[in-house]
């Protein structure tokens, strides 16, 4: 992808309020252009500070994992359509991504299938009642993200050799699970370095302790930065 590396670096604001967060958009400046808004943030007054974002030429991706029935799925997304995200996710079950498909309308919102979070493995997967491992499913999730027309595929960089050779270049993938060599894996398992994830074949890579967490975060976040563009 022909970005410039800021824009292949979306900084997770997993903060615990609107005011921490705003604080830290300031803080980063022009060293950030795009952030991701969550559930987390999302309960705290999120959707306000995503539009105030949007208005402020900030690109900004709503993870709020939607699944539900279809037409709750469909009513919410096109709820959240006219915030000037850039991305939405929604759990990668086929009548789910149909669903957002058919909310999103023709506005710019691009739908983001999730398959298997990067906090879970394979041990995860079996204790949960999934009959397939990690690899498995995410390449089946891989399959149903493309089959039903969404944007792009959330997934840990382990696995995407294997869902560009499921879908090619047919969806943008977005992985979380990137730390920096020597920071703390937190509640990731399946985790690479953000010059090994775009080297892999990420879109995009979604960041938050390692940047929002440094002594430093402006610092922090021009070090991912140009360790993506000499990836790139």
């Amino acid at each position: 992808m022909t970005l410039d590396a800021r824009d292949r670096m979306i900084v997770a604001l997993d903060l615990p309020g609107i005011e921490a967060a705003r604080a830290m958009v300031a803080r980063l400046g022009d060293s950030a252009t795009f952030y991701k808004v969550g559930m987390e943030l999302v309960y705290a007054g999120g959707l306000d500070l995503a539009r105030e974002l949007a208005s402020a030429g900030k690109k900004v991706f709503l993870d709020l994992k939607l699944h539900d029935i279809p037409v709750t799925v469909e009513r919410a997304t096109a709820a959240l359509s006219g915030l000037g995200a850039t991305y939405l996710t929604v759990h990668a079950y086929p009548p789910t991504l149909a669903a957002a498909a058919r909310g999103k309308g023709a506005s710019g919102l691009n739908i983001l299938g999730v398959s298997v979070l990067t906090s879970m493995n394979d041990a995860d997967l079996a204790q949960a009642g999934y009959g397939l491992g990690v690899s498995d499913l995410v390449r089946r999730r891989a399959k149903q993200t493309y089959e039903a027309g969404a944007a792009g595929l959330i997934c840990s960089p382990l696995e995407l050799s294997l869902v560009r050779e499921a879908v090619g270049e047919g969806l943008e993938f977005i992985t979380p699970g990137v730390r920096p060599a020597g920071s703390d894996h937190g509640d990731q398992k399946r985790v690479m370095t953000p010059g090994e994830a775009i080297k892999a074949g990420a879109s995009r890579l979604v960041i938050g302790r390692p940047i929002t967490g440094a002594t430093d975060p402006k610092a922090a976040a021009d070090a991912i930065a140009a360790e993506i563009a000499a990836a790139a």
